[in-house]
């Protein structure tokens, strides 16, 4: 017979009488004063709960009918992890993956500042242009007291808290949530410090002597696998990854290790692989076990490498996820790449997937190659399944600032790169960042940085004398643009029928924008779109990404114009080798079909200027999002008494946090919040809700999951009915 892991039956009728009761007391004798809070948890969350003489036992249910085992002991000095497994029913004992193994946080601590030059009231922690690496800083590695323990549930997930954790400066708890029908366990150093301006990163992992591991797999960065078997002296190593994932290979089966993938990677400029992952033993030379898990890079290298914000008396969730798997480091890695699509943006029926800003010097480098060869990037973005992206040469690179000569030529090399390069899979659009003609120059105040995006090639140069018109005939370029003056600017931009907006705003070179210039004449044209959003600053502590675009969108909406607000992602060279995903997000735009080069690519201006798309890191996607019938980028005229239904269709990969109805009447914001506990992994789920809208101006909506990742709408505008 099958040794009996919990009889569940037996079992219930006592473990919800002592969640009544509050606190079940442990027996054992060196640790007496551990007890265990049940007071916040519920078994209906799916996850079972079983508190033993010394350790707390979970069960749950994962997928393919096999059930997640967990064992975590709270008696000092032994390791804090007894035991993951997997079994193949909720009550027998099952399988050993892991044992005997305690989580580890290794936390480095250095300062933040901020550059001049910014709006005096700008908070210190909305900075890109830092690098804490060049100030002194320390690494400190977590200290577990076990005096406390607690069990919550919320939703179909459950989580074990234990306290008190320290690392260095820092002090707080360590968190472990189990997700009901998911493979996944969450472990999370939640720590926060009363120190001022402090710049964060973070190492975690598990490590233990007898752990049961008996190899450590990964992928490399060109896709072959590595295998390393489990040594006693086998020294700490970074490893360079693909996916981000680094796997332990047992007996039994396999567990990987991935952080969230897109908030784990604070923004840089550059999305090389820096070795994200590391094995073996000393750790930041102060752990003797062997361990493995995932790394951050205190200086890669680059100009600006900001890290993380860590605020004073902010929790910042210091996570990393578990994946539980019967199979090989193949198999684990598989199970692990469903969370992201394969790293690949999904079809979407309907749609075309669009990303913009990329300074990979284009233009220069066919040039220099004289156009043979296919750069990497064409299939890196077609393997990511991206249909079309905006490039932003001459940043940099080129000579943006000459009078034709050198510019025009480079401007007709980077026009037949695109085209080259161009097919029915991937359009490549020509296009730069531009800091000249449409901003405000004041002293101390940079002007910021604009894209430009144009339906089709248009030739240019950014100086005009007096002598030369605005626009030119030429014989091999058809037309030639003289641009000297903002007029000049906003003149070219309509006859072209061309888009610019705010590159990275309020952060970078654009601090000032686009508040300085909402009066101006052309940020109110409809050539301006709006604005960009990306996730950055990074703050562990807070539940989304990218909160200060996101502001600035609710801000704009205010404002009375009707701006909108797509992903940029902003970044160098890249090759196969990067870790590009981490970085990227995506703008899904409603077109049924992506335009050839030779056709022009108008329809991409029109759906984003008309608002119909929506942004997402790639994990949560909007099928649909309507208010009262409209889609976002149109108008809703609402009566006196009307209420709306507001119908969005979600489609996810990590169980989701929350979604948020955001409103505003032109003055104030208006947010209602639906808790999306309920939801596991991989799930569809219509919403539909009646938000309160009366008097408001325009409404729009976003998803957010357990890793942060996310998706946002576009305005739907509100005017009375006439």
């Amino acid at each position: 017979m099958k040794k009996r892991w919990w009889n569940l039956r037996k079992a219930l009728p006592w473990l919800l009488a002592g969640a009544c009761l509050g606190n079940w007391p442990g027996t054992a004798a060196d640790a007496p004063n551990v007890s265990v809070d049940l007071s916040g948890y519920s078994s209906d969350c799916g996850v079972q709960i079983r508190p033993q003489a010394g350790r707390i036992d979970l069960n749950w249910p994962m997928d393919q009918g096999e059930w997640g085992r967990a064992s975590l002991n709270l008696i000092l000095g032994k390791p804090f992890i007894e035991r993951l497994g997997i079994a193949n029913d909720p009550i027998t004992e099952g399988q050993s993956l892991l044992q005997g193994v305690d989580p580890v946080t290794f936390l480095t601590v250095g300062t933040r500042e901020a550059p001049p030059g910014r709006p005096p009231e700008m908070s210190v922690w909305n900075v890109f242009f830092d690098r804490p690496a060049k100030r002194p800083f320390q690494t400190y590695a977590s200290r577990l007291k076990l005096n406390r323990a607690q069990v919550t549930s919320e939703g179909q997930r459950a989580t074990v808290t234990v306290g008190d954790l320290t690392v260095g400066p820092f002090s707080g708890e360590l968190q472990f949530t189990f997700y009901a029908t998911s493979r996944l366990v969450r472990v999370e150093a939640v720590v926060q410090t009363q120190e001022d301006q402090r710049a964060i990163l973070y190492d975690v992992g598990l490590a233990g002597e007898s752990a049961d591991w008996q190899r450590i797999a990964w992928m490399d960065t060109e896709g072959r696998w590595q295998r390393t078997a489990i040594e006693s002296q086998t020294a700490d190593q970074p490893l360079a990854v693909r996916h981000r994932a680094v796997i332990a290979e047992t007996a039994h089966g396999s567990v990987a290790c991935f952080p969230p993938p897109h908030q784990f990677h604070f923004p840089r400029d550059w999305t090389d692989n820096l070795k994200f992952a590391w094995m073996g033993r000393g750790h930041h030379g102060q752990s003797t076990a062997f361990g493995f898990g995932v790394r951050q890079v205190a200086d890669g290298q680059r100009a600006f490498e900001p890290w993380f914000n860590a605020p004073p008396g902010t929790r910042q969730r210091l996570g990393v996820f578990y994946l539980l798997t019967r199979g090989r480091a193949e198999d684990a890695l598989r199970e692990t790449l469903r969370y992201t699509h394969g790293d690949r943006f999904p079809k979407l029926p309907g749609h075309v997937t669009f990303t913009s800003h990329y300074h990979m010097a284009v233009a220069m480098d066919a040039m220099t190659r004289q156009f043979q060869g296919v750069p990497e990037f064409v299939s890196v973005f077609k393997e990511m399944g991206v249909n079309a992206v905006h490039i932003a040469d001459f940043h940099g690179d080129g000579h943006p600032k000459d009078p034709g000569p050198l510019r025009l030529p480079e401007l007709e090399a980077m026009n037949k790169e695109c085209r080259r390069l161009s097919g029915a899979e991937l359009l490549l659009i020509p296009g730069e960042e531009i800091n000249e003609f449409l901003g405000l120059a004041e002293p101390g105040k940079h002007p910021g940085h604009w894209m430009s995006l144009f339906p089709k090639p248009v030739y240019w140069t950014q100086t005009r004398t007096n002598d030369l018109p605005l626009a030119e005939p030429h014989a091999q370029y058809a037309t030639v643009y003289h641009v000297g003056s903002r007029a000049d600017m906003m003149e070219l931009l309509r006859r072209e029928h061309g888009l610019a907006w705010a590159a990275h705003p309020r952060i970078k070179a654009s601090s000032w924008t686009p508040d300085i210039f909402r009066h101006e004449d052309f940020y109110l044209a409809d050539f301006w779109l709006g604005a960009a959003w990306k996730a950055m600053p990074a703050d562990l502590s807070r539940e989304r990404l990218g909160e200060r675009a996101l502001d600035l969108l609710t801000d704009m909406a205010n404002w009375g114009q009707r701006k909108y607000m797509p992903g940029e992602v902003d970044v160098f060279k890249i090759d196969h080798t990067h870790e590009l995903y981490g970085h990227m997000n995506i703008n899904y735009l409603r077109l049924e079909r992506l335009p050839r080069f030779e056709e022009g690519w108008q329809p991409i201006l029109d759906a984003l200027r008309r608002g119909q798309f929506f942004v997402t890191t790639g994990e949560v996607l909007l099928r649909e999002f309507t208010v009262g019938g409209q889609d976002s980028g149109h108008t809703l005229p609402l009566r006196d008494g009307d209420s709306p239904e507001l119908r969005a269709s979600l489609e996810w990969t990590f169980p989701l946090r929350f979604a948020e109805v955001i409103s505003g009447d032109g003055q104030q914001v208006y947010r209602e919040r639906m808790d999306l506990t309920d939801t596991t992994s991989f799930g569809r789920r219509t919403l539909t809700l009646k938000p309160r809208l009366a008097g408001r101006k325009w409404v729009r909506f976003e998803v957010w999951d357990v890793a942060a990742n996310g998706a946002f709408t576009q305005p739907v505008w509100l005017e009375p009915a006439r």
